[in-house]
């Protein structure tokens, strides 16, 4: 029996297309290109502040309904690495509800 998961979630789970979510919002909050940002670049070269390290995790948490420490931008320097999280996030609960 499958269960139905919200559309933001199910439809965003797979890693390139949280790749290509995060790097939106990134780009976003630095008021660049999202061609200007490398998914392997860390995140603090690129000028990406304390402040604005809150609100994606903020945005994360919104859109695939998971929670992730404060300190993701930290812990998790580059989009890569943030995207890899959120995917086995998201996996971990799906296998838990």
């Amino acid at each position: 029996m499958t269960t139905a998961q919200p559309q933001s979630v199910a439809g965003s789970a797979d890693y390139q297309s949280i790749v290509d979510w995060l790097l939106e919002k990134v780009a976003f909050y630095l008021e660049v290109p999202v061609t200007g940002i490398e998914p392997t670049g860390k995140l603090v070269e690129y000028g990406l502040d304390s402040v604005y390290a809150l609100a994606l995790v903020g945005d994360i948490e919104d859109e695939y309904e998971i929670e992730v420490e404060p300190t993701l931008a930290w812990d998790h320097p580059t989009v890569a690495a943030i995207a890899g999280l959120v995917r086995d996030l998201i996996a971990e609960s799906r296998t838990a509800s």
